[in-house]
C-alpha cells in the first residue's frame, strides 16, 4: 500500500556532523547551487510535508547496473556514505540494482514505495519516465532522479532532477591528460603533431558531448596541438564494445585514451596496450597500474544527504539541483604518480581555483570554433516549456553556460579539432 506521512511524526533530530569539511556541511549550503528553471513551479505547486523522525526515514535507491559499472559503484558509495552521515542504520536503506530503463523501474519504484520509503532515487536518463509514473502513483513519496530533464516543466511536487557540474572535473581531467601529452612529445615518444586523444563514448547524447568537449579544451589549454578522435558504443555499459572502442582508437594513433562508458573494457584495453587511460567515475589504478592517469567523478553524497535530511526537516527538495566543485559534487581521484606528468598536481591545483573563483570558464567561446567560426550564440531547448522548444540563449558572459539554465547538460556543439568516427547512435 502507498506509504503515507503521519502528521504525528517528530522533527528529526539535530544530526551533528562534527568532521570539518564534512559533506554534511557542504550539502547544506547546495541550495545556492540550485538551478532557477522550475524553482517557481516546483514552489508554487509544493505543500509542506509533514517532518519525519530519523528514526522513520526510509530510503530507496534504484541502479540501471551492479557494482561491476563503475557508473552504478560511485551512486552506491555515494548512498553508503550518506547513510553514515546521516546516522541511519543499515535497515532504513534499500537497494535494487540491474534495474532497466523500462517498466521495470516503474515497478522498483513501486516495490520501494510499498516497502515503506519516504524518498526514492533513480541514477539513470531513460529511468525518468517511469519515476515520474510513480511519482504520479504515490503522491506522499519524494523521487529525485540524476541526470533527468522532466522535473521543471512536470510541476509536480515530490519528483526531482539532480545533476553536477562534471564539465568542470573533465576539464581538469583533460589538463592532465595534456601535460601527459607534454611529456610524451618532450621526450621524444610522440611529435607534437602526433598528439592524438581517443575517447569512447555510449551515446551521442548531450551529456557526452559536453563531456568529451571539456575533457579535449583542458587538454588543449596546456597542449595547443592535441587532436580527439571520438567513439560511441551505443550502451552504457558492454564491456567488449568498450574495449574495442579503445582498442580501434589506439590503432587509429590515438596516443591517450578517456571515456564515458562504465565498464573496464577501455582501461584494460589501454593497460594491455600500454597507452595512458583517464578513466570515469573513479580510479582503475588496481587493474591498470602502469597506465591510469586520473579519474572525475561526480561525489553524489552531498545531494543525497540534502535530499534526506530535507525529507526529515519537512522541507522543499529543489526540483532542478546542479552540484559544482564548491558543494564537494565534482572530484578528482588521487593521480597516479607513477604516470603523471611532473607538476600535474600543481597545475590542478591552479585550474580548481580558477573553476571556484570565475575567472576561468570551460567553454569559453574565446577557446574554440565550430567550423572555423566563434560561436556567440546559441538557442538551446532548456526552457520551462514542455515541448523543450530550443529558446533559450545559453551563451553569456562570453561563455556557454552549461548545466546554469537546468542541471542536466545541453552542451551539443561540434568543435574544430574533435573527429567522430561514427554517429550511430
Amino acid at each position: 500500500m502507498k506509504k503515507i506521512l503521519s502528521l504525528a511524526l517528530v522533527l528529526v533530530m539535530v544530526l551533528g556532523l562534527a568532521a570539518c569539511g564534512s559533506k554534511a556541511d557542504t550539502a547544506a549550503t547546495t541550495a545556492a547551487a540550485t538551478t532557477a528553471a522550475g524553482s517557481d513551479e516546483t514552489t508554487a505547486a509544493a505543500e509542506t510535508e509533514a517532518p519525519a523522525a530519523a528514526s522513520n526515514i526510509k530510503v530507496g535507491f534504484i541502479f540501471l547496473h551492479d557494482e561491476n559499472s563503475t557508473y552504478d559503484l560511485n551512486f552506491m558509495n555515494a548512498a553508503k556514505q550518506a547513510i553514515a552521515d546521516l546516522g541511519l542504520t543499515e535497515d532504513q536503506y534499500l537497494f535494487r540494482t540491474n534495474i532497466p530503463e523500462g517498466q521495470e523501474c516503474y515497478n522498483a519504484a513501486a516495490e520501494l514505495a510499498d516497502a515503506g520509503c519516504n524518498i526514492i532515487f533513480a541514477d539513470s536518463f531513460g529511468h525518468e519516465d517511469y519515476i515520474i509514473q510513480a511519482a504520479q502513483e504515490f503522491p506522499d513519496v519524494q523521487f529525485c532522479h540524476a541526470t533527468g530533464t522532466k522535473a521543471h516543466t512536470q510541476g509536480l511536487a515530490n519528483h526531482h532532477n539532480a545533476f553536477a557540474a562534471i564539465y568542470q572535473g573533465r576539464y581538469m581531467a583533460g589538463v592532465a591528460a595534456g601535460m601527459k601529452l607534454n611529456q610524451m612529445i618532450e621526450e621524444g615518444k610522440i611529435t607534437a603533431d602526433e598528439a592524438k586523444m581517443g575517447y569512447v563514448g555510449a551515446y551521442t547524447y548531450a551529456e557526452v558531448v559536453s563531456g568529451y568537449t571539456s575533457f579535449f579544451l583542458g587538454a588543449r589549454s596546456v597542449c595547443p596541438s592535441v587532436t580527439m578522435d571520438v567513439t560511441f558504443t551505443g550502451s552504457w555499459y558492454d564491456e567488449t564494445a568498450e574495449k574495442e572502442g579503445a582498442n580501434k582508437l589506439i590503432q587509429n594513433g590515438c596516443v591517450l585514451i578517456s571515456q564515458h562508458a562504465d565498464s573496464m573494457g577501455a582501461p584494460t584495453a589501454c593497460e594491455t596496450a600500454g597507452v595512458p587511460n583517464v578513466s570515469y567515475n573513479g580510479s582503475t589504478v588496481a587493474a591498470c597500474p602502469n597506465t591510469f592517469l586520473v579519474s572525475s567523478r561526480i561525489d553524489w553524497t552531498p545531494y543525497y544527504e540534502l535530499a534526506i535530511k530535507a525529507v526529515m526537516n519537512g522541507e522543499e527538495i529543489p526540483a532542478d539541483w546542479t552540484g559544482t566543485l564548491q558543494t564537494g559534487s565534482v572530484v578528482l581521484t588521487e593521480l597516479n604518480d607513477a604516470v603523471a606528468a611532473s607538476g600535474t598536481a600543481e597545475k590542478l591545483a591552479e585550474v580548481k581555483a580558477a573553476l571556484e573563483d570565475g575567472s576561468l570558464q570551460v567553454f569559453d567561446i574565446n577557446t574554440f570554433t565550430v567550423n572555423g567560426e566563434k560561436v556567440e550564440s546559441f538557442m538551446a531547448d532548456v526552457d520551462t516549456d514542455p515541448d523543450y522548444t530550443p529558446d533559450t540563449e545559453v551563451i553569456e558572459n562570453g561563455a556557454f553556460q552549461e548545466s546554469t539554465k537546468r542541471s542536466a547538460p545541453y552542451f551539443t556543439l561540434q568543435i574544430d579539432g574533435i573527429t567522430l568516427l561514427d554517429q550511430a547512435y
